[in-house]
């Protein structure tokens, strides 16, 4: 038995008046692993995308019917920079999504010269970065709640 055929997903340069439906998409995505509102409310600043950067943060959204799904952003500069975030809709969770966004970052980053990206990972989005061929470097500060030790991950663009 199959279900209904998902509609195409597509990739594309986000725009600034996407900045605000971008972040909200980001907190939900954190939120669907269980971080109350406090927490949330504590990350809001460090997950805000702000007008004005979406081309400069290189950021990638994935639409389907004009519904956005996901995205990702390439920051920094080659050769190594940084998969800044990476944020798929809860509901979207399982589709494939995050792959097809990750790996579009690895081939934008080769593009642009970058050898090697880091990633700032919530440890339950690790062992997705983990699956996708990132390793683990070491470990590095929150940028939003004092006393937090994130995963720092790499990955090489080649």
């Amino acid at each position: 038995m199959t279900g209904a055929p998902q509609p195409a997903v597509r990739l594309r340069a986000a725009r600034d008046d996407e900045a605000g439906e971008l972040t909200a998409l980001a907190l939900r995505s954190k939120g669907h692993w269980g971080y109350d509102q406090a927490f949330l409310a504590a990350c809001a600043d460090e997950l805000r995308m702000e007008p004005g950067t979406m081309a400069s943060r290189r950021v990638t959204v994935a639409e389907a019917d004009g519904a956005v799904l996901g995205f990702s952003t390439l920051e920094g500069e080659a050769p190594q920079g940084t998969l800044g975030m990476l944020f798929v809709e809860p509901a979207a969770i399982g589709r494939g999504l995050g792959r097809l966004l990750y790996r579009h970052v690895l081939d934008r980053a080769r593009e642009l010269g970058f050898e090697r990206l880091t990633i700032d990972a919530d440890p339950h989005a690790e062992p997705f970065y983990l699956a996708m061929g990132a390793r683990r470097i070491g470990e590095g500060p929150s940028g939003s709640i004092p006393g937090r030790v994130l995963p720092m991950l790499e990955a090489r663009t080649g």
